[in-house]
């Protein structure tokens, strides 16, 4: 799992067994689940070895449908509090999911928008996550960004370079992500400097 995702009480059975039943709640999302949607599962969130079968007894078994996936998402806002980080690093390994068979499902939308809502993330931060990863849903820079078009400049750019800091590939190998949260972060990278490009040009017009 993500470097985040390695300290209570992410180490704890309820939290592992909570992500793996939502993620495959979220695989059935558009009425099927795909051997691409369970890759992406494995891509992003990595099960040691030695729970892997009990891992896929769990999979399987939330997998029949996508009923009780809002219990499972309320679980796990209770268990991170006002740790919107760690939601949010989520909300992206289950839009991954959602997007491994090369299309987003309305049943799929309306999944996502329910989690982000029981997580109380805001609207901007579902939205810019939708952005990066649904081809058709436009992008707002300011969204990317997490600011507002009536902040000073300045404010913007300190904004645009933290997240550079926090988003930036190298530091993301140096925490020992797997792979795939690498590319993610490769790809959140390139939004983000994209966006305050075009922030900054509308600001120099």
């Amino acid at each position: 799992m993500f470097d985040r995702l390695r300290t209570p009480p992410e180490k704890t059975i309820a939290f592992t067994i909570a992500v793996i039943a939502l993620s495959a709640k979220m695989a059935k999302a558009d009425g099927l689940v795909t051997r691409e949607e369970v890759m992406a599962f494995r891509e992003v969130f990595h099960i040691p070895p030695e729970d892997e079968e009990g891992a896929a007894r769990v999979f399987n078994l939330a997998r029949q449908d996508v009923a009780g996936f809002e219990e499972y998402a309320k679980r796990i806002r209770v268990m991170f509090g006002a740790d919107q980080g760690t939601l949010c690093d989520l909300m992206e390994g289950l839009f991954h999911i959602a997007m491994a068979d090369g299309s987003y499902h309305p049943g799929e939308d309306a999944f996502l928008a329910r989690v982000a809502e029981i997580f109380d993330l805001p609207d901007t931060a579902f939205r810019r996550l939708k952005s990066r990863f649904v081809p058709d849903a436009e992008p707002d820079p300011f969204d990317v960004l997490g600011v507002t078009p009536d902040m000073p400049l300045g404010e913007i750019r300190a904004a645009w370079r933290q997240l550079v800091r926090d988003s930036h590939p190298d530091r993301m190998i140096a925490r020992g992500v797997p792979e795939e949260a690498v590319k993610l972060s490769e790809r959140r990278l390139i939004d983000i400097n994209r966006a305050w490009e075009d922030i900054s040009a509308r600001a120099h017009a």
